[in-house]
C-alpha cells in the first residue's frame, strides 16, 4: 500500500476553500494552533466565509481574507500558501487540488478525493508531474478501535486474513441527511458509495494491506424517493422544511434554524446562493442508492462482502475477518435507537460526526483462534468527533493543541495520499458501473492504470 508516515507536522500559511459546515472542524482546528495561520477563505458564498471568520475572532485569530470561488487561482497567486484545506462538493475537488499541487502547495482534501475517473486521473497526473502532495483526510483511519484492528491483523494473531464481511448502517438521521442536500444527486457526490463508502473500502485497504482488484454490486433506491415514500407511508407532501407546515412533524425533516450553526451556515446564508439544505428526503429528484451490497476481491486473494443500509432504526456497523487461524470481530454501536423530532425540539446529532451521537452503544472486538474459545481485546477508548478520529487525525497533521495531550497511535502508517484516495474512491466507482451493467469491473480497466 503506498500509506507511509507523516513526515512532519505542518504549519505556515493555510487556506480553506469550501467553507461549509465540516470546514469548521479545520477553522477551529488551525485557529487553536500558533504556528498556523488561516489567511484565506474562498467559497461561492459569502456569508458563510463571514461565519469562519467569526469563529477565527472568538479564538482571538484575525480575518482571514474572503475569495470568491472564481477568484480562486487569484488566491493562489496572492497568498503565498503552504496548506491548501479542500472541503467543497466532492464533484468539484478536483478544480481546487491540480492548481494548488501545481504550485507547490501541500494539500489536504476530504474524501472522496473526487467523484469520477477523469477528474482523478487529473489529480494523480498532477501529483507525478509536479512532485505534489495530496492527504487525503480518511479520519477513521485515526479512531483508536480501528487501528487497533489493524494491530490485531498485523501482529498475525488470527494468521492470513482469507475473507472480510462488512456491515455499515446509517441510521434515519445520519443516513436520511444525505437524501436532504446536495449528496442526493449521483453528478456531485458519486453516491453513497464513493461519498460515504470510501471511507469503509479505505478501512479494509488499510486493514488487510491489500488493494481492490475487481468488483461487483447491486444496489437500489429502496426506501427514499417519492415511490419508495407512499408505499412505505412515510412520504409527506413538501419541497423543503423551511416554511412548510408538512415538515414541522416529519421525522424525516431537518430544521436549520434549530441549530445555531446550521441557521448560520444555510438558513441565513441561503439568500446568497439559494442553496436549500433542508430539502424533503422523498423527493422524485434523487439519484443515489439507499441500500447497495457489493463485492471485492483483492490482489491478496481476499474477498469482501459489503452491504450499507442508509435508512436503519441504529447506527454502527460489523466487520468480521476470518483467518487461516482464527476469526476477528468488531462491532460499534454508535447510537442504538433514534427518537423522532419536530420543528423546535433541538437540533443536537443531526449532523454525524461532531460528538458522540445519542443512546451511544458500544463497541467490542473480539478475537477466537482455532479450536479456542472468544477473547475480548482491549483497546483506548476515545471521545470525539468520529470516536476520536477527528481529533487524532489533527493530531498527527498538524501537532497537538498548546496544552493539550496529543492523541497518539501506535500505527505509523495512518497518514492517506492520493493513491490511497484513487484506491477507496476505485470501488464505490467500479460498484457504481456494476450497479448499471450488471458486470463485474476491474479496477486495473477502470482507472486506466495500476496503483
Amino acid at each position: 500500500m503506498s500509506s507511509k508516515p507523516q513526515s512532519k507536522l505542518l504549519a505556515g500559511r493555510v487556506a480553506i476553500v469550501g467553507t461549509g459546515h465540516r470546514a469548521r472542524l479545520y477553522t477551529h482546528s488551525i485557529a487553536a494552533r500558533p504556528q498556523l495561520e488561516l489567511v484565506a477563505l474562498c467559497d461561492t458564498n459569502s456569508d458563510r466565509m463571514d461565519h469562519h471568520n467569526g469563529l477565527l475572532k472568538e479564538h482571538g485569530r484575525p480575518e482571514a481574507k474572503k475569495y470568491p470561488a472564481e477568484d480562486f487561482n487569484k488566491m493562489l497567486e496572492n497568498e503565498n500558501l503552504d496548506i491548501l484545506v479542500v472541503t467543497t462538493i466532492d464533484s468539484t475537488h478536483d478544480l481546487y487540488i491540480v492548481p494548488a499541487v501545481k504550485k507547490g502547495i501541500k494539500v489536504l482534501t476530504e474524501k472522496p478525493m473526487t467523484t469520477d475517473v477523469d477528474k482523478c486521473k487529473k489529480i494523480l497526473s498532477a501529483v507525478e508531474e509536479n512532485n505534489g502532495s495530496v492527504q487525503v483526510l480518511f479520519n477513521y483511519r485515526y479512531n483508536p478501535v480501528h487501528w487497533k484492528v489493524a494491530e490485531v491483523i498485523a501482529e498475525g494473531k488470527i494468521g492470513n486474513v482469507k475473507s472480510v464481511h462488512f456491515e455499515w448502517l446509517l441510521d434515519t438521521v445520519h443516513g436520511a441527511d444525505y437524501f436532504r442536500r446536495w449528496h442526493r444527486y449521483k453528478d456531485k457526490s458519486g453516491g453513497l458509495m464513493v461519498h460515504k463508502s470510501s471511507h469503509h473500502f479505505d478501512l479494509v485497504n488499510f486493514w488487510i494491506n491489500s488493494k481492490p482488484s475487481s468488483v461487483f454490486g447491486m444496489g437500489a433506491l429502496s426506501f427514499y424517493g417519492t415511490e419508495q415514500g407512499k408505499r412505505s407511508g412515510w412520504a409527506r407532501n413538501y419541497d423543503r422544511a423551511r416554511g412548510s407546515k408538512e415538515a414541522e412533524d416529519d421525522p424525516f425533516a431537518i430544521h436549520l434554524e434549530d441549530d445555531k450553526g446550521l441557521k448560520a451556515l444555510y438558513h441565513d446564508a441561503e439568500h446568497v446562493d439559494n442553496y436549500h439544505r433542508d430539502m424533503n428526503v422523498f423527493a422524485d429528484d434523487i439519484t443515489i442508492e439507499d441500500d447497495m451490497s457489493v463485492l471485492v476481491h483483492y490482489e491478496n486473494g481476499v474477498n469482501m462482502t459489503y452491504h450499507l443500509t442508509a435508512y436503519s432504526p441504529w447506527e454502527g456497523y460489523r466487520v468480521m475477518f476470518n483467518g487461516d487461524q482464527g476469526r476477528l470481530e468488531l462491532e460499534c454501536v454508535e447510537s442504538t435507537h433514534r427518537t423522532a423530532g419536530k420543528k423546535g425540539g433541538g437540533a443536537e446529532g443531526v449532523v454525524h460526526g461532531e460528538k458522540a451521537l445519542k443512546n451511544e452503544g458500544h463497541n467490542k472486538i473480539t478475537l477466537q483462534k482455532l479450536w479456542g474459545e472468544k477473547e475480548d481485546v482491549p483497546y483506548v477508548w476515545a471521545t470525539g468527533g468520529h470516536g476520536g478520529g477527528d481529533e487524532a487525525m489533527l493530531d498527527q497533521i498538524f501537532g497537538p493543541i498548546p496544552g493539550q495531550e496529543e492523541h497518539k497511535s501506535p500505527i505509523n502508517r495512518l497518514s492517506a495520499d492520493q493513491n490511497d484516495g484513487a484506491l477507496a474512491m476505485a470501488v464505490g466507482l467500479a460498484a457504481n458501473e456494476s450497479f448499471k451493467s450488471g458486470k463485474l469491473v476491474q479496477i486495473k480497466e477502470l482507472l486506466g492504470r495500476q496503483l
